[in-house]
């Protein structure tokens, strides 16, 4: 079901998507934070949080086990072991009177937790 509010997801050649929003907000950050070159977006996930795991949204150079693909221009990294666990999840970004900051729409995800911020699979 679609809502006005959802931003339009953007083409990916990878298992994660974002929206026009988040990749909007992403390069405003690139810009803003002068994020050195040879660091992109990294996303992942990492044990820990109140429901298991923890979603990884940050900028980091290329590592050994990394996959790395490209969303409307913004490349990506991610660590193909974290694939089982994020393959097809959209990054969103939400600044309303409800929410700010980034949300991952996960379909793997058996349970969430109320910020939205940790996972189970």
């Amino acid at each position: 079901m679609s809502t006005a509010t959802e931003a339009p997801v953007l083409q990916s050649t990878g298992p994660v998507s974002l929206t026009a929003r988040a990749a909007e907000e992403i390069r405003n950050i690139m810009s803003a934070k002068n994020i050195p070159d040879g660091y992109h977006l990294r996303v992942g996930a990492k044990g820990g949080g109140c429901s298991g795991m923890s979603y990884i949204l940050g900028f980091d150079r290329k590592r050994e086990h990394d996959m790395e693909f490209t969303v409307d221009g913004i490349t990506v990294y991610m660590d193909k072991r974290h694939g089982l666990y994020l393959m097809g999840t959209m990054v969103d970004y939400q600044d309303g009177l409800n929410a700010r900051g980034f949300t991952f729409e996960n379909p793997n995800a058996t349970a969430t937790c109320g910020c939205g911020s940790s996972f189970s699979a």
